[in-house]
């Protein structure tokens, strides 16, 4: 991912923003956060965030999916004392599609990265409109996937040290540096 790519996906995520009726400041816009995991496929697996608070006892973030973006399998590990993160997503506008481990759902919504199919591994499907939410606990494999329009969805959650992340894709760099073109 270049400079150009980067501020055209932190343009689009400030616009769906701005269209859920979402107010940000000038200067969350110019934080927004795209993470594209070094995967250089941005539409297909990737995320973009604002992250409001994240202190040694909690963190707020709004997480943005473009239609049919998908934040790739992973989990929280423990970090030190810490027992992994914990966290609750609220879905505020469209739909996400969230899959966590228990009982595969026989035909799930998601469509699975092509090429990244031996990644995927849990598919216990829950569905989150508008005003739903799921917990998801520490050390608990999961992955999401935005709905045909995209979707935002509010996490409130324990301390993220998402540079501890663990992905089942051994490809992905949670923090790639951008490249020079």
């Amino acid at each position: 991912m270049n400079r150009n790519e980067l501020n055209r996906a932190k343009q689009r995520t400030a616009e769906m923003f701005s269209q859920a009726g979402i107010q940000l400041t000038a200067e969350e816009v110019a934080n927004i956060e795209v993470a594209w995991f070094g995967l250089d496929h941005l539409e297909k697996q990737g995320l973009e965030l604002v992250t409001y608070v994240n202190t040694d006892r909690y963190c707020a973030k709004e997480l943005v999916l473009f239609p049919r973006q998908t934040c790739p399998e992973h989990i929280h590990p423990p970090v030190g004392a810490d027992p992994g993160k914990q966290e609750t997503f609220r879905c505020r506008a469209g739909k996400v599609w969230l899959y966590v481990e228990g009982e595969p759902t026989a035909n799930i919504q998601a469509s699975i990265p092509e090429g990244s199919e031996s990644f995927y591994t849990v598919f216990h499907e829950i569905e989150l409109n508008p005003g739903e939410q799921y917990t998801i606990n520490p050390e608990t494999k999961h992955w999401f996937q935005g709905g045909p329009e995209g979707a935002i969805v509010s996490e409130f959650s324990s301390t993220s040290r998402d540079e501890h992340d663990i992905f089942t894709d051994p490809n992905i760099d949670r923090m790639p540096t951008l490249s020079e073109d």
